[in-house]
């Protein structure tokens, strides 16, 4: 292990070694045991109503949220004295990743143990926990989140709703529309943004569903996840006791950004057991159907789809959990420093909020592509509402807006490691300085790193080197207007992603094949080279239409000779290494990584 944890944002300047993150292959007994209740839990009450579920039915996904509560599913990260389970954040990744593939279930669940939940558990006093927590732990209460307005989205703190304290001080009347609001049709406690007088940010209240003066819209009709109760919440003088106040005057804002960090976290695990299920719901009916004599898993073009689904996902989980376990590093370090787990485990997310931000783009687009090839592999079957593969395809669409949309994440990826590197916090421009010199010297080569995985530990040192030199350079170009340049910022984002998501992939390999040996890990080497054959040619598209969007002349041509260098790989068979990812799923039949 390094002797300094690694910081949020810091994989793009920092080496990080196999030993040092956390892989899937390492869960505990325990933590098994919490995926198979899961599962277990998905089988028996989901899965047999999955219909009735998107009816809306009602009373009935009240009734299975309450289900969940009973069994603890609904209080992972709860303390216990708040009665809850009090996992560690890894661990309430993996519970969400495994209710992932509950469809419209899975929404309720992130939304209430979620945004629902975590404000109160963390900005929460000791009075309004004992209130609350425990109720909605357990599912006797459920929870919503009303941040949405009809003209606020993205920029959440642009809200109208008006809280305005009584002459008195004993309350707060609250007036104000909310819309998309998840869990809103059966909720029992609202966490209400809304601003005070002139504040110029807002704060947060918690507010009872049976106030007088709460009134909802009919449930919203939505291309997908219909079975999740969506609903407008109007308050209309709604008088809020003084003490449900949530934090401080004019905290709100923050406590809105520290809860999308957790959200698009856990968002990516619960896409990724969404996809899982997709990948086997796609290579089952890949070895049933036939045609011209055989089945259709048979054929190259089916099998290139089977292994690149299983390839994206691959990555994504490497990437996740090893942002779980920096979490739950950075968490354990200030617990020992003398902060409360509370505000540890908030800080230590904040401390991650730019690998969240990546994961959730790619967790979502993963999803997205997982489920359009899976409705490609059924044919007609995958367009016909009687195949679980038409729900996920309407599902999935969903998640490339939830929690702030992909846009705005990719923006805020590069925003939040540039404010960091300009506050001292991250050394980007070191790095990036001696990138610029490298341009202008003879290039060393050097050796190839050794083993079966040293092309792509060389590759990656040249992925890195594509982003200092381009996000150097257009710093520098670019200065005040760099925050206009919209494009230019989302393919440095892409970038990032694709060189955490390849190295995640990479470390977890390679400490795969210390524990098991090459080959009992040939699938998962495959998909490893795959991936940076892959990631080499989207980087340089990014690259290159960053560079070609700022710079010009001979700085131009020097970067682009940079560029070749720095993505240039060698020779490699994809066909092969594809028909080895997906013949592995195809026996199995099932993702079997």
């Amino acid at each position: 292990m390094s002797e300094k944890p690694i910081k949020g944002g810091e994989f793009l300047i920092r080496d990080t070694q196999a030993s040092e993150i956390f892989i899937p292959e390492n869960w505990t007994e325990e933590q098994r045991m919490i995926s198979d209740m899961c599962d277990d839990f998905i089988r028996t009450e989901i899965e047999p109503h999955l219909d009735r579920i998107d009816s809306m039915e009602d009373g009935l996904m009240s009734s299975i949220m309450e289900k969940a509560g009973e069994l603890g599913l609904l209080g992972m990260s709860v303390p216990e004295e708040l009665g809850g389970m009090g996992v560690d954040f890894k661990t309430s990744l993996l519970s969400t990743e495994r209710l992932g593939k509950g469809y419209s279930f899975s929404v309720a669940f992130g939304a209430h143990t979620g945004i629902g939940t975590l404000p109160l558990l963390y900005y929460g006093n000791e009075e309004q926990k004992q209130k609350y927590v425990a109720k909605l732990a357990t599912g006797e209460w459920k929870a919503a989140y009303c941040l949405t307005e009809p003209s606020s989205g993205s920029d959440a703190n642009s809200g109208k709703t008006k809280a305005v304290l009584s002459e008195d001080g004993t309350h707060y009347s609250i007036t104000g529309q909310k819309m998309w609001i998840t869990n809103a049709g059966f909720a029992n406690l609202f966490t209400v943004f809304a601003k005070i007088g002139d504040d110029k940010k807002l704060t947060a209240f918690l507010v009872e569903a049976d106030s007088e003066g709460i009134s909802l819209n009919p449930e919203e009709k939505k291309l997908g996840i219909k079975g999740s109760s969506t609903r407008q919440v109007f308050f209309n003088n709604v008088k809020v006791p003084a003490e449900n106040m949530l934090s401080d005057r004019e905290n709100g804002f923050k406590i809105a950004l520290n809860i999308l960090n957790i959200g698009r976290i856990k968002l990516a695990a619960g896409v990724m057991g969404g996809a899982k299920e997709t990948i086997n719901d796609s290579v089952k009916y890949a070895n049933e159907r036939e045609q011209f004599g055989r089945p259709i898993s048979k054929y190259g073009a089916i099998r290139y789809k089977l292994a690149e689904q299983a390839t994206r996902v691959f990555a994504v989980e490497s990437a996740t959990y090893r942002a779980g376990q920096n979490i739950d590093d950075a968490i354990a370090g200030l617990v020992a420093s003398g902060m409360s787990k509370g505000e540890a485990t908030l800080a230590g997310i904040e401390q991650f909020a730019p690998e969240c931000a990546i994961l959730k783009v790619a967790g979502s687009e993963a999803l997205d592509y997982t489920v359009d090839e899976a409705v490609q592999i059924f044919g007609g079957m995958g367009y016909s509402a009687e195949s679980n593969v038409e729900r996920a395809y309407r599902d999935a669409r969903i998640n490339r807006i939830f929690e702030g949309t992909n846009e705005i994440n990719r923006m805020l990826t590069v925003d939040m490691v540039l404010k960091r590197a300009m506050k001292g916090e991250l050394d980007l421009m070191g790095p990036a300085m001696a990138v610029a010199n490298e341009l202008m010297s003879i290039p060393d080569f050097g050796d190839k790193p050794e083993g079966v995985l040293g092309n792509e530990t060389a590759y990656l040192k040249g992925f890195k080197k594509t982003i200092l030199m381009v996000a150097g350079s257009a710093v520098q170009k670019l200065m005040q207007t760099m925050a206009k340049e919209q494009e230019v910022l989302m393919n440095i984002a892409d970038m990032s992603m694709y060189t955490y998501l390849a190295e995640s992939t990479l470390l977890r390999v390679q400490q795969m094949i210390e524990l098991k040996g090459e080959e009992a890990c040939e699938a998962q080497i495959a998909m490893a080279k795959l991936l940076f054959y892959d990631t080499a040619d989207k980087m340089n598209k990014a690259a290159k239409d960053a560079l070609n969007s700022f710079a010009e002349g001979d700085e131009l041509k020097m970067m682009m000779m940079g560029l070749k260098r720095f993505t240039k790989t060698e020779p490699f068979n994809p066909k092969t290494a594809r028909q080895l990812i997906a013949n592995k799923i195809i026996d199995a039949n099932e993702y079997c990584f």
